[in-house]
């Protein structure tokens, strides 16, 4: 049962990240006026991303793991795929949001940046949802 135990640090460690970037770091960064709103978005999400996307893959892989050391055990299984849930909903959905933000230079920063950051936030939420179900999931296993 290692690897659910491991899966479950993973995705709590992959949600407390989401939930910190929605509920300390965006509302921080709407504060600053509109070019250095955009100038901490594009590195702060480059570096997020490179911290999450592995989480959510090795967190997805665990739980499968765990699943079929545990007969399949659907808690294991669901968790598994809503935390991998996170791939496809920032590589359809979000992504293209992330390509217009980081295409926009400093000289055209206004409204339609800081609209685009919001619009991000409001999608990055889903992100912490996905997180938080996988690490209740997975808690809910690991307790029995």
């Amino acid at each position: 049962m290692l690897a659910g135990q491991f899966a479950l640090v993973t995705a709590a460690i992959f949600t407390g990240a989401a939930v910190y970037v929605n509920v300390v770091e965006q509302p921080a960064r709407l504060r600053l006026d509109d070019r250095a709103l955009l100038a901490q978005w594009k590195p702060a999400y480059q570096r997020g991303f490179a911290m999450q996307a592995p989480l959510a893959l090795l967190g997805f892989i665990l739980g499968i793991i765990a699943a079929s050391t545990t007969n399949m055990d659907l808690r294991w299984l669901v968790g598994a795929f809503f935390i991998f849930a996170n791939w496809p909903f920032t590589l359809l959905v979000i992504l293209p949001t992330n390509k217009r933000l980081m295409e926009i230079k400093p000289l055209n920063v206004g409204q339609e940046s800081r609209e685009l950051i919001v619009k991000w936030g409001r999608l990055h939420a889903v992100r912490s949802l996905l997180g938080a179900a996988a690490t209740a999931l997975y808690l809910w296993a690991s307790l029995s």
